[in-house]
């Protein structure tokens, strides 16, 4: 007989459904079904079972984390590579599939003005990863091996790999992955006297130091718009610096990419031009349904290198004359879904002009919230607004960081309790912060208004004051 869980309903389900890890094994049966169930009990058991244990990142009252967008042009994209199913690892297994992805990264990098190196008509071109964990793995390991060709390959324990404290942790799981030492990760402190920036000074002085002793600096990673508090690293600066050691130069805009592509914005990717690589995330903030992670590099050749095999039930004329692109050869799987073709269809139906005010109402909702934060004596802005991040905390008793802390994470979990709104932390310089992001689809300035009266009256009831 199939488990049920009583004496809750639907409503005490959704309620605690997120509070009892493992709520799910007592309400579906031990193996599957040997004879086919009805579509109908399927619907029935996703509507009574499966939905109240659902985090709903579509709705407009989540503001935690980053937002993944949907939106009808990207689910009928994803519906319509569903239905084609096609494995699409080289250009003779769906021709449409690799010529729509070279076409459509090309789009994208023009919108978001990035040099012509990056484009598929020279040396370069852009892929589809992922995620953005899987962009900084490959270029790591394109960067690995081009260095190792020249200093060779006993020398991996030499590799030194540079970045600040704020990046994300994809890049020491790339490290771990590719060989690289643990020690030999320098994740250097930023701190608020850059606005948790990656300081160029600190970055040559540890350059330095790491030369004296004889390791071998390879690889940089900056960050547009850090996952904590969308912290922006300066990359010219950075970029002459990686320059001037031979390091491959990597840029992660995966959130704030997106805003790139509106003019009072794109002054943020100033120094692009010195990057080897760079990688935003459409599903992100660009109503591109995940996963759909858009990685250009001005060496393509460095990416296969790295990462071809060609076995001999793949060979076939076009890929032997290396007339076409195979996009097996630019990331870590072999098989690869045709992601290509949502974001062609965001770009067609919504167009520049209604992406660039979609970012825009966004980041005017963030500001909103950021002003009713600063009318509030109780709270604090924590880092200042860039996109559409608000960092903010409940201000602490006088000297008292630690019940300040213990605060704002009471005061995390009473916010988060009500479920009508969602929201994240960070920790900044010791700090407990809240993190309010705006980038729902259907977010509006009352879903703004009614989640800072639930901050301000869950606050209240924490402090015990109006």
């Amino acid at each position: 007989m199939e488990k049920t869980l009583k004496p809750m309903d639907a409503e005490q389900l959704r309620e605690y459904g997120h509070k009892m890890p493992g709520y799910l094994r007592d309400l579906l049966p031990d193996s599957a079904p040997n004879q086919p169930d009805s579509f109908q009990h399927v619907l029935d058991d996703i509507q009574a079972k499966i939905l109240p244990g659902v985090t709903h990142w579509q709705s407009p009252k989540y503001f935690a984390y980053y937002p993944s967008n949907s939106s009808v042009a990207g689910f009928l994209g994803e519906m319509l590579s569903a239905g084609l199913n096609i494995v699409g690892f080289s250009w003779i297994t769906s021709p449409a599939a690799t010529e729509l992805e070279v076409i459509v990264l090309d789009w994208l990098a023009k919108m978001l003005k990035l040099p012509e190196d990056f484009l598929s008509a020279g040396q370069g071109g852009g892929v589809i990863q992922g995620t953005a964990s899987e962009a900084v793995l490959v270029v790591l390991l394109a960067a690995r091996d081009k260095v190792l060709r020249r200093v060779g390959k006993d020398a991996l324990e030499k590799l030194v790999v540079y970045a600040s404290d704020q990046t994300h942790s994809a890049l020491q799981k790339a490290c771990q992955i590719g060989g690289i030492h643990p020690e030999n990760c320098r994740l250097l402190k930023a701190d608020s006297s850059t606005n948790y920036a990656l300081s160029p000074e600190l970055l040559s002085e540890t350059i330095s130091q790491d030369l004296a002793i004889g390791l071998i600096p390879f690889f940089l990673c900056a960050t547009v718009g850090t996952t904590s508090s969308t912290a922006v690293d300066p990359l010219l600066a950075l970029g002459n610096i990686a320059k001037s050691n031979g390091m491959w130069f990597h840029v992660d805009a995966a959130y704030a990419g997106s805003a790139c592509i509106c003019p009072e914005f794109h002054h943020y990717i100033d120094g692009i031009e010195e990057a080897d690589s760079f990688n935003m995330n459409a599903h992100k903030w660009f109503l591109t349904n995940f996963d759909c992670s858009a990685l250009w590099v001005k060496d393509r050749s460095a990416l296969v290198r790295a990462l071809s095999t060609n076995p001999e039930f793949l060979k076939n004329k076009a890929s032997q004359a290396n007339m076409v692109v195979d996009y097996k050869d630019w990331q870590i799987p072999l098989g690869r879904r045709f992601r290509s073709l949502k974001l062609w269809m965001v770009l067609r139906l919504y167009g520049l002009e209604n992406l660039q005010c979609y970012i825009r109402n966004h980041i005017k909702l963030a500001k909103h919230f950021e002003d009713l934060v600063a009318q509030d004596p109780r709270f604090e802005i924590v880092t200042p607004r860039i996109f559409s991040l608000v960092c903010f905390r409940l201000l602490p008793p006088p000297n008292d960081e630690y019940c300040g802390n213990n605060m704002n994470r009471e005061l995390l979990d009473a916010v988060n309790s009500t479920g009508d709104v969602f929201i994240s932390h960070t920790v900044l310089s010791g700090k407990y912060i809240l993190r309010f992001a705006v980038g729902a689809p259907l977010s509006e300035e009352k879903h703004v208004n009614a989640a800072w009266k639930v901050l301000q009256d869950k606050a209240t009831a924490l402090l015990g004051n109006p």
